[in-house]
């Protein structure tokens, strides 16, 4: 029975209970059934280097251990600070410095190059489960399950705080509509930093179902990928659009899929045609600060618009939305506005002092809510649809980007006197960067040093694709950057 009160782990332990001997999780190295995953939750949280910690920084491959790792850091209380070993030295380093983790977990090939102060606990790949330790469950619903890292108009990256109550929310939501159970497999192919594992793995595990989690070369190339589906049964796949795109261009896909779910950036119906008779296909839409997804579209038997993409659906269970103009006024159908979200999902807003903090709102008879960022408008049969950010934030490869993050960064550099930071759409409406540099000494300006100094601090898709090198930045008589005056680099993308 649900109650209030529910917790990402007694949700689990909920399953444990039922279903003791089911598939919980699998890797290329083993199985676990839920009870052994339980036991391994256990044996991880015992060797814990504090009793009560509050933060807990994850750096670490994707198996059994990581999954457990992080099931154990929320059932002592703490929130999870996930990153991946291959982000960028100086991004993990400000993650898990202004959470103030108190300590990481992470494996012993990765401690030397995450050496940044930080107390590790190492937790190695085959990790011995103990049957002799019970570690009590800790959790509360109102708190913090995790912080989710995504860029920032400061310049340097937001944490996103969850609580368990705003996951469990999303878990209820999933389940409502896709009806999650014992016998099916979800795909784990997701980085673990966006809100699409999350989804993978907690609405999964919280509902009995299996996680399924390939090797990093299965997960690099389509055809691997689909035979890895096809052998292990799996039945549901979370993915941005492009990964839709890559098994649209197949001739057949696994059987085996029941549903397959597109996030992260906008779907366009040319990514689907193959698909939509052999699957459920739906698209979703949500940012992080709402946890996961605040809308479902169901694309069998619908329509695109006009510019070729899927509306962005109606509000899942627990969610409202309502497309406002800048006053905050509702809008009347078909007028284009900013898209406010309320009810449970809505998160706490960020780690430390944030300007974005202003986002987060308190209405008298609906609740705390969140002002997206995005436009968009009501369609006549109720559905929402998503035109463009408001801001200077853009989708790169399905994941959120600062123009301002990267262009802060770029005038940090000692090679760089002025840079500005410009997102462009190609032929397929996909956004790209371009920035354009005044170096302070143009004689010894390296292109290929300040793309390496990049690289330390931003992961690929935030590195611009294109840089322009200026004698000057064109100005307007206000004294600011004429943007509009900037050259415009043309990208051609054909499917």
């Amino acid at each position: 029975m649900e109650t209030e009160k529910d917790t990402i782990y007694s949700l689990f332990h909920r399953q444990v209970e039922k279903h003791p001997d089911a598939l919980a999780v699998m890797d290329d190295r083993r199985q676990l059934t839920f009870l052994e995953l339980e036991r391994l939750v256990d044996t991880v949280a015992s060797r814990f280097l504090c009793n009560r910690p509050s933060f807990i920084g994850i750096v670490m491959d994707h198996n059994v251990e990581f999954i457990a790792s992080i099931l154990a850091a929320v059932k002592v209380g703490a929130a999870y600070v996930p990153a991946e070993p291959g982000f960028p030295v100086e991004r993990i380093r400000y993650m898990m410095k202004e959470c103030d983790v108190d300590f990481l977990i992470t494996h012993e090939k990765y401690a030397g190059h995450i050496n940044n102060g930080f107390r590790k606990l190492l937790i190695e790949e085959g990790q011995v489960i103990r049957k002799d330790v019970h570690i009590d469950d800790m959790s509360r619903a109102d708190g913090l399950a995790y912080v989710l890292y995504t860029s920032g108009t400061s310049g340097e990256p937001k944490g996103v705080k969850v609580l368990n109550r705003n996951v469990c929310h999303y878990v209820r939501a999933f389940q409502h509509e896709f009806h999650p159970e014992v016998g099916d497999r979800m795909l784990q192919h997701s980085v673990c930093s966006f809100d699409i594992f999350v989804e993978e793995m907690f609405t999964t595990l919280l509902s009995g179902a299996a996680l399924c989690i390939p090797n990093e070369q299965t997960k690099a190339d389509i055809h691997q990928l689909m035979a890895y589906v096809e052998a292990n049964q799996i039945t549901e796949i979370s993915g941005f659009p492009y990964l839709l795109l890559e098994m649209n261009k197949l001739d057949t896909i696994p059987s085996s899929l029941r549903l397959i779910i597109s996030g992260g950036d906008v779907l366009r119906g040319k990514y689907v045609t193959r698909l939509l008779d052999k699957a459920l296909v739906y698209n979703t839409y949500g940012p992080s600060e709402t946890t996961v997804c605040a809308s479902y579209y169901r694309c069998n038997g619908g329509y695109t618009l006009d510019d070729g993409t899927y509306p962005i659906g109606k509000p899942v269970l627990g969610v409202e939305m309502a497309v406002m103009d800048d006053e905050g006024r509702p809008l009347p159908q078909g007028e284009t506005g900013e898209i406010y979200i309320y009810g449970n999902g809505v998160s706490q807003g960020y780690v430390g002092s944030k300007p974005e903090q202003a986002n987060f709102s308190m209405d008298e008879t609906r609740g705390s809510f969140y002002k997206s960022g995005d436009l968009g408008y009501v369609l006549p049969d109720g559905n929402v649809a998503f035109v463009h950010r408001k801001d200077n934030q853009v989708m790169i490869l399905g994941m959120r980007v600062e123009c301002d993050e990267v262009e802060n960064l770029l005038n940090t550099c000692s090679e760089v006197e002025k840079a500005v930071v410009s997102a462009y759409t190609d032929s397929n409406r996909l956004s790209y960067l371009v920035a354009y540099i005044v170096p302070r000494d143009e004689a010894k300006f390296d292109y290929h040093e300040l793309r390496r100094k990049l690289s330390m601090y931003l992961t690929p898709f935030m590195v611009p694709e294109f840089f322009v090198k200026m004698q000057a930045l064109p100005m307007t008589p206000n004294g600011k950057v004429d943007r509009k005056a900037l050259p415009v680099v043309l990208k051609e993308w054909n499917l």
